[in-house]
């Protein structure tokens, strides 16, 4: 939107948080035209568009007292904002309702509350999502907005929005789920910074975090996961240290939630605090083959297979674990990923239990990272080995197959595992199992294989809802379709296979209807497969 034109005490408003006119879009950066053309450009190649706002206030050039309200559409008169007060963050009317800014940029603050505003901001997010076909908010200072203020607000804008509340306390941060369906998780991102900006970072601290955020809020996979932002100072500035980089970059963007990259983070941009972490793109010459961005690449490869391969990906919370002092292992549903923070010149050696990773007997698994394979013990351990304290990244090797992620490494060496933590010691019966079903039907382009089934989880013998299977794998030899869902151990029901024509024509297989029951065991991961019954 419209912000200040003029250059102030405290610079220009090239961020977009200074707003003037709530109608028009900021001519610095292009035409209302050419903001419906980017929309256009992003949703042809599958990509979504997000708009950060700012309801609460507007921007003035000018001391705090000596505002003049007529400058601003449409909130041109004073009764549409609070008076002028200083913030006190410890009484939350104050955080509310005094104003954000400085005297040389004051934050009018505006009164959410009125019904007047609430109409008029109401009708204007409405108007903006469907001009420029938006599909997502990112909503600034959110915390300084009344709450009651956001139910109506995003009923009439209709897109998933993730709020800005920037406080450490999960306690404080998690209730906004009761307001907005996202919200940035700045919990984690305090402890995750804590934990890997020096090799004296406490991975326990982390570990009790992200079990309080899993406590605490409705749902973690609705939050924005980041590690750095426009208003913090960027990672590398605590620490040139790249593996202490890479492994707090893997665990934000593979934690729980919607993974936020603020531009430059992958280009390794070291600036402090606000303006020096905001430095333009442009002087990184855009690379494709920085360290950091190739890794990047490699993270975000994976997470977008899983989510295709697991449907449970995506709304599976993870499992914090540490097997000592400088480690954590987190379980992602199919993925197994594990952090340290020794450094670039630390090593270390572990054994990740089975009870842990869900990993089976003999299974093979791949690091991909390194792309190097590994094939768990008779008890589906894994002997573990950090070198250059670098993160590692497991997923299974046969699950890979058709993604293109480490092609052609199943010549590389491959790692056998021969050692467990305690030798006949009982291990953990789990409480869900992550079920992979492989069906086998040849069928015309076009078509879809899904699976049915008695429970919620398979779509209760609704086809509309059945659960659709992967076709990467599929070969004329071997036609092979898969998908896996994470189930409650002990849970019995009966399934089917359906063909769903590009029409939407559905055929079930024939009777009778299979049965399996989710075993109770230490196993976190099982196989079912099975051929088309004619």
């Amino acid at each position: 939107m419209q912000n200040l034109a003029q250059s102030t005490g405290d610079g220009e408003a090239y961020h977009g948080y200074w707003a003037t006119n709530i109608y028009q879009v900021n001519t610095n950066f292009g035409s209302a035209a050419d903001l419906v053309k980017l929309s256009s450009a992003l949703h042809a190649r599958g990509m979504y568009l997000m708009v950060d706002i700012a309801p609460n206030h507007m921007g003035y050039a000018g001391c705090p007292t000596c505002v003049d309200y007529s400058v601003f559409t449409p909130f041109n008169k004073q009764s549409f904002f609070h008076p002028y007060c200083t913030i006190n963050d410890s009484d939350d009317t104050s955080v509310k309702q005094c104003w954000l800014g400085s005297n040389n940029v004051p934050l009018p603050d505006l009164r959410t509350e009125d019904a007047a505003v609430q109409t008029i901001f109401n009708s204007w997010i409405a108007d903006l999502v469907k001009n420029y076909t938006i599909d997502g908010l990112r909503i600034d200072t959110a915390k300084h907005v009344n709450t009651g203020f956001w139910q109506t607000f995003l009923q009439a804008a209709g897109v998933y929005a993730v709020g800005e509340v920037l406080n450490g306390d999960p306690k404080y941060v998690c209730p906004y789920q009761n307001y907005m369906p996202g919200v940035l998780n700045y919990p984690t991102y305090y402890t995750v910074t804590q934990a890997f900006q020096s090799t004296g970072g406490s991975i326990s601290n982390l570990v009790n975090g992200i079990n309080q955020m899993k406590a605490t809020c409705a749902d973690t996979t609705l939050l924005g996961s980041f590690l750095e932002n426009h208003d913090q100072p960027r990672f590398p500035y605590y620490t040139s240290d790249v593996s202490l980089t890479k492994n707090a970059i893997a665990f934000t963007l593979l934690q729980d939630g919607i993974p936020i990259l603020y531009q430059g983070q992958e280009q390794f941009f070291r600036g402090g605090d606000v303006p020096a972490d905001r430095e333009p793109l442009w002087t990184s010459q855009y690379s494709t083959s920085s360290t950091f961005y190739t890794f990047v690449k490699q993270i975000n490869n994976l997470r977008n297979w899983a989510k295709q391969k697991d449907t449970s990906y995506l709304t599976y919370k993870s499992n914090p674990s540490s097997p000592d002092s400088r480690t954590i292992v987190m379980r992602k549903a199919s993925v197994v990923s594990v952090y340290n923070n020794r450094g670039a010149n630390g090593a270390g050696s572990f054994t990740l239990s089975s009870s842990v990773s869900g990993f089976t007997s003999g299974q093979s698994v791949m690091e991909i990272l390194t792309c190097k394979a590994y094939s768990a013990d008779s008890n589906g351990n894994l002997a573990i080995a950090i070198t250059g304290g670098l993160p590692q990244v497991f997923y299974s090797t046969y699950a890979l197959a058709g993604s293109g992620i480490c092609a052609g490494a199943s010549t590389s060496t491959l790692v056998t595992s021969t050692r467990t933590t305690t030798s006949g010691a009982p291990c953990v019966t789990a409480s869900s199992v992550a079920v992979t079903f492989i069906g086998r039907k040849a069928t015309n382009f076009g078509d879809t294989l899904k699976l049915s089934g008695s429970i919620s989880q398979l779509g209760s013998w609704n086809a509309a809802n059945a659960v659709e299977l992967s076709a990467v794998g599929y070969t004329a030899q071997n036609p092979a379709w898969d998908g896996t869902v994470t189930l409650p151990a002990g849970t019995s029901f009966q399934y089917k296979y359906i063909v769903v024509t590009n029409s939407g024509q559905v055929t079930w297989e024939a009777d009778p209807a299979r049965s399996y029951s989710v075993p109770r065991s230490c196993a976190t991961a099982v196989t079912v497969s099975g051929n088309w019954q004619n």
